[in-house]
C-alpha cells in the first residue's frame, strides 16, 4: 500500500492549483491510454445500440441488460484493419506466427487498458503505474527509433489505430509529452490509498486483459486451403517483356496477384513485405496491375517495394490468372497450385510457409 505523508498539506492557493492540474493531467493520460486501446482493437461504438439489442431480445430471449452487453460493440472492416496491422508489427520484430501474434496484440492493448484503469481509480499510482507508464512509453520510443532508423519518417505508425494518422516522429513527441505529464504527477498529485486497494487491483486487471479476448476473438485457421478450383496456368507471364526474373512455373512460389487500387491487396503486401523482410529464404512473388499512376502510393503505404515483383500491364491474362476477385495468392509447387490463402491476408503465416517449403515432393 502507498504511505500517507503524515503532515498535511496546508490548504492554499497552490495546493488547489496542484490538486486542479493533477486531476485534469491524469484524466487526459488515462483518456488517451483508452483512445490507443479503443482505436487497435478491431471494434467499433456499435450506432444502432438500442435497436440491435432489442432485435436480439426478441430472438433470442435474452434478457435486454444482456443483449446491450452483447452488441454494444461491432466488427467493421476498417477497424479489423487496425488490429490486422497492429498484431503484424510483431511478425516485424521477428515472432514466427500470426497466432502468437494476435496473442501479444491483445495483450499489448489490454496492458494500455490496465494503464488507462489504474490511473482512473488511482491504483499504487506511486509504486506501479506511474514508473509502468514511464518504462511501456520508453520501450514505444525506442521501438519507434528504430522503424525511423529502417524505414524513415514515413507512414501511419498505428499508435491510435487507422482512426488518428501519426507518423513515427509525431509519436515519439507525443510518448516524450506523455512521460513528461506522468513525471510532472509523480510530484504535484497525492496518492491517497484506500482500503481494498488490491483486490480493486485484481479485478481491474483480469477486466483490462481479458477485455480485447472477449471482443475480438482470435481467429485460428491460419493455415492456407487445399486449392480444389481449375488448375491455373502462369504462362501467360513468360508472353511479354518484362518478365519474372525467375521461372515461377518450377519449384515453390508464393504468387501473389494484387491490384495497386485494393485496399486489401495493400494489407497482404505489407504482411507480405514483413515476412519476406523476416524470412528472405521464403519465395514469394507479386504480379501487380492497375493503373501505373498508383504505384508509388501502392508502395509508400506497403513498403513492399523490397519484394520481387512485376507490373503486368496486361489486364485480361492478369485477370485470367488472378480470378475475379483479389488478392488472390497461390502457394504454387511447380507450376500446379496447391494451396490458396483464401482469406488473403488471415492465411499468411510464415509458420505455414516453411513448413510447406520443406515438405519433400511426392
Amino acid at each position: 500500500m502507498d504511505s500517507v505523508s503524515p503532515a498535511p498539506a496546508k490548504k492554499n492557493f497552490l495546493f488547489y492549483l496542484k490538486r486542479i492540474t493533477g486531476v485534469i493531467l491524469l484524466l487526459a493520460l488515462s483518456a488517451t491510454f483508452f483512445y490507443s486501446a479503443y482505436t487497435k482493437s478491431g471494434i467499433e461504438l456499435n450506432p444502432l445500440l438500442l435497436s440491435d439489442a432489442h432485435q436480439t431480445v426478441k430472438t433470442t430471449g435474452h434478457w435486454l441488460p444482456v443483449a446491450i452487453f452483447e452488441n454494444f460493440f461491432v466488427e467493421t472492416p476498417q477497424t479489423a484493419n487496425a488490429l490486422d496491422s497492429f498484431q503484424w508489427t510483431f511478425l516485424d520484430l521477428g515472432i514466427n506466427s500470426i497466432l502468437a501474434t494476435s496473442i501479444i496484440a491483445r495483450l499489448m492493448i489490454g496492458l494500455e487498458l490496465l494503464l488507462g484503469l489504474f490511473l482512473l481509480f488511482h491504483i499504487y499510482l506511486k509504486k506501479f503505474t506511474y514508473p509502468a507508464i514511464i518504462a511501456v512509453l520508453s520501450v514505444f520510443i525506442i521501438y519507434l527509433l528504430v522503424v525511423v532508423l529502417k524505414q524513415g519518417n514515413t507512414g501511419n505508425c498505428g499508435c491510435f489505430g487507422d482512426k488518428l494518422a501519426m507518423k513515427p516522429l509525431t509519436a515519439i513527441w507525443k510518448n516524450v509529452g506523455m512521460i513528461a505529464i506522468t513525471i510532472l504527477l509523480m510530484y504535484i498529485y497525492p496518492v491517497h490509498p484506500y482500503k481494498y486497494q488490491e483486490y480493486f487491483c485484481l479485478l481491474i486487471a483480469l477486466a483490462g486483459f481479458s477485455t480485447p479476448f472477449l471482443v475480438n476473438h482470435i481467429y485460428t485457421g491460419t493455415a492456407p486451403e487445399v486449392y480444389k478450383d481449375k488448375p491455373i496456368s502462369f504462362d501467360a507471364l513468360y508472353k511479354y517483356t518484362p518478365a519474372p526474373p525467375e521461372d515461377l512455373r518450377t519449384g515453390k512460389h508464393i504468387i501473389a496477384f494484387m491490384s495497386l487500387t485494393c485496399p486489401h491487396c495493400k494489407k497482404a503486401a505489407y504482411l507480405l513485405q514483413i515476412i519476406h523482410h523476416q524470412h528472405p529464404d521464403i519465395p514469394m512473388f507479386l504480379v501487380l496491375d492497375g493503373p501505373e499512376t498508383f504505384k508509388k502510393q501502392f508502395f509508400d503505404e506497403t513498403h513492399a517495394e523490397n519484394v520481387p515483383y512485376l507490373y503486368y500491364r496486361h489486364t485480361n491474362d492478369f485477370m485470367a490468372m488472378s480470378g475475379p476477385g483479389v488478392p488472390s495468392i497461390y502457394w504454387v509447387n511447380n507450376g500446379k497450385v496447391e494451396y490458396k490463402s483464401v482469406y488473403a491476408y488471415y492465411q499468411l503465416d510464415p509458420k505455414f510457409m516453411e513448413e510447406w517449403l520443406k515438405t519433400p515432393n511426392p
